[in-house]
């Protein structure tokens, strides 16, 4: 009897003993994981601040001094000089400085009548701030209506007319040049539509512009009948 106790309890101490063994060696696995995953994520940390301090923060100053200058030249009257500028930033910088200066850019050769330049600048810039987001959009619209795309320009409008979300002062403008395409492309029908919305949801407009829309509406409409 004793004998058998005596194997018995020895198995169980064997056993014991296996358990702690196997639970060592997954301890020691997780450890080894857990030490490789800290130095990763060490790595990744170092990454980035050597991104923010080493290369984007000097980007960021070099980016901002130089459209500081094509801002001056800008203020100055110098819009030839200030052009050169703004195209050199918006080329070789990103970040925020980059993103205006292929506006500014856009609306310098949009003056000189280079509508397709404009365009390509516009490509570059990025914005859905409603006022400023719109009118680059509505921007983009008044250079293909100038390189005779009224498809285009009715969509670019359409879209500054969405990003601009009910603004009293610009809505109804961009609405206006909206209107003004489906004229010249003789859809009188959407015209006299689009100059209804107009009256409809911003009726002090008008007023303020002291364009009688009823009588834009009437007109559409009579012409859209003679078809």
């Amino acid at each position: 009897m004793s004998t058998k106790k005596e194997n018995e309890t020895q198995t169980g101490v064997d056993n014991l003993n296996d358990t702690l063994t196997g639970i060592e060696q997954t301890v020691e696995k997780n450890q080894k994981l857990i030490m490789w995953g800290c130095i990763g994520v060490v790595a990744v940390v170092a990454i980035i601040l050597i991104y923010m301090f080493a290369i984007r923060k000097p980007g960021i100053e070099n980016s901002n001094n130089a459209i500081g200058q094509a801002d001056l030249e800008m203020l100055v009257g110098n819009d030839s000089t200030a052009l050169v500028q703004y195209q050199q930033v918006a080329d070789e910088y990103g970040y925020e400085a980059g993103n205006r200066a292929a506006l500014n850019t856009a609306i310098l050769l949009y003056k000189k009548g280079q509508y397709q330049e404009a365009l390509d600048y516009l490509s570059k810039y990025s914005s859905k701030e409603n006022v400023i987001g719109a009118t680059a959009k509505s921007l983009e619209g008044d250079c293909y209506v100038n390189l005779d795309k009224l498809d285009e320009a009715i969509s670019c409008y359409e879209k500054a007319v969405k990003i601009s979300d009910k603004n009293p002062a610009l809505t109804p403008y961009f609405l206006m040049k909206e209107a003004n395409v489906y004229n010249a492309q003789k859809n009188h029908t959407k015209e006299a539509e689009v100059y209804q919305t107009i009256i409809d949801e911003y009726p002090s407009f008008g007023s303020r512009m002291n364009i009688d829309f009823e009588k834009y509406v009437e007109r559409a409409n009579a012409l859209a009948s003679a078809k």
